[in-house]
């Protein structure tokens, strides 16, 4: 039997808009979680004093995250529709734990935004959509959650529609394209079968959706990337370190170049196993998220945020780089001389801003004359960068998925963008 195609689909939202609830439910009603789970969870979340929290718990497997109630790890899980296989990835929407949303959104092939349908959009909504979009996240579906809060009316739906597509236009998603999904996770509305609560609602549930998205185009005939999310040590195997595959496709017996590596120099090694769900496999194209095991390469040799590359073609470190921007959310503005953290695929990298080359009219994407001397909220500007450390980074034009980032401080992400030149850094 041919194996359905695979997609990733991360939930992202404001934190406490019911996501994970979403999801939990989700399985529920697929069947993935046995009744007896169920109301075992079902009597813990009770007993944290946490009725109705069951479902979440579902997704939020750590202890930690049941008291707080809040989402902070990655949670995979996998779906079978009836077009292809689906992995769940519940992104945390508590703004401390924006480090993994990005790592969740560099990871997906699809998102579905949630928003609350008393709440409607908050700061970190907005912040969600711009990551998504400097993510390459092209796909996004809006679930607007907890409809059994407002009655179910149809006024309130429309009206959080209505504001959420202005701000997708902002953002340069195409609204009319984009799916509203009316939903309630606890009570099940629309989750895997149609509601009788809302007759007014015609478009897909959430189950429906998952099938709905276009199928992803395959980075394929790129040479093959792997950025190290984490690095396990297990018995038997060894060193096995985990990740997905961005671009091209990774084979057992496949000479590879890890970078920048314990040395900052790249260690060369060779693909001895690759697993997935725990299934051995010969080859994973880019989308699989894998645990791979390398001849020669140690715990203490490699890290997140290295990128694995086919030895043949790999990636390049740089120099430094120019890249176009676009400030979120700074408190004070950009000049030249700051230097924040940069979230490029799973590394998380110092790099300071040497230049500021021009400003970049966002609704044109034309340049816009004239010397800048700092960038503040809503600017798009092309901008040089130089890494304090080892960066692995790639142009746009050579390899987009190895080309956005995210830019944090103090515990924000203050702005995003891409990589479009770069001088590459010369090694030993």
């Amino acid at each position: 039997m041919a194996e359905k195609p695979t997609m990733n689909i991360v939930f992202v939202g404001h934190v406490d808009h019911g996501k994970s609830t979403c999801v939990g439910q989700l399985m529920f009603l697929s069947g993935l979680i046995p009744e007896q789970q169920m109301k075992k969870l079902k009597d813990e979340a009770q007993k944290q004093g946490k009725p109705g929290f069951e479902f979440a718990y579902i997704m939020d497997k750590y202890k930690e995250e049941r008291e707080r109630g809040v989402t902070i790890d990655l949670a995979y899980q996998k779906i079978v529709t009836p077009k292809r296989q689906v992995t769940i990835i519940d992104a945390p929407g508590h703004k401390d734990f924006v480090k993994n949303m990005i790592t969740g959104a560099s990871q997906a092939d699809a998102a579905f935004l949630t928003i609350a349908a008393k709440e409607g959009i908050q700061p970190q909504t907005k912040e969600h959509l711009w990551l998504l979009r400097t993510m390459g996240v092209q796909q996004i579906a809006v679930i607007i959650n907890k409809m059994d809060t407002v009655e179910y009316k149809e006024e309130t739906f429309n009206k959080i529609k209505q504001e959420v597509s202005d701000l997708l236009k902002v953002v340069g998603i195409d609204a009319e394209k984009t799916p509203f999904l009316a939903v309630s996770g606890l009570k099940g509305d629309n989750i895997k079968e149609k509601s009788s609560e809302m007759p007014w609602y015609k478009g897909p549930t959430l189950w429906e959706q998952f099938d709905a998205f276009e199928e992803p185009k395959k980075p394929t005939d790129l040479p093959m990337r792997m950025p190290i999310q984490d690095v396990y040590d297990i018995t038997g195997i060894g060193t096995v370190p985990v990740g997905k595959i961005e671009t091209g496709i990774m084979k057992v017996g496949q000479k590879v170049k890890i970078l920048p590596g314990r040395s900052g120099t790249g260690i060369d090694g060779e693909v001895k196993s690759i697993e997935m769900h725990h299934e051995q496999l010969k080859e994973a194209p880019c989308g699989f998220n894998v645990g791979i095991n390398i001849k020669g390469v140690g715990k203490k040799d490699i890290a997140r945020g290295d990128v694995i590359c086919d030895a043949a073609q790999p990636a390049t470190m740089a120099q430094e780089f120019t890249a176009q921007i676009a400030v979120i959310n700074h408190p004070t503005v950009i000049a030249k001389g700051y230097t924040p953290v940069f979230h490029v695929h799973t590394a998380q990298v110092p790099c300071q801003f040497i230049e500021i080359l021009h400003k970049i009219d966002p609704t044109s994407g034309q340049p816009i004359e004239g010397k800048v001397d700092f960038l503040k909220n809503g600017d798009v500007a092309m901008v040089k960068i130089k890494p304090m450390g080892n960066l692995v980074i790639e142009k746009s034009g050579v390899n987009p998925h190895m080309a956005r980032f995210a830019i944090r401080d103090a515990g924000a992400t203050v702005a995003a963008g891409v990589c479009t030149e770069l001088v590459e850094k010369k090694i030993g």
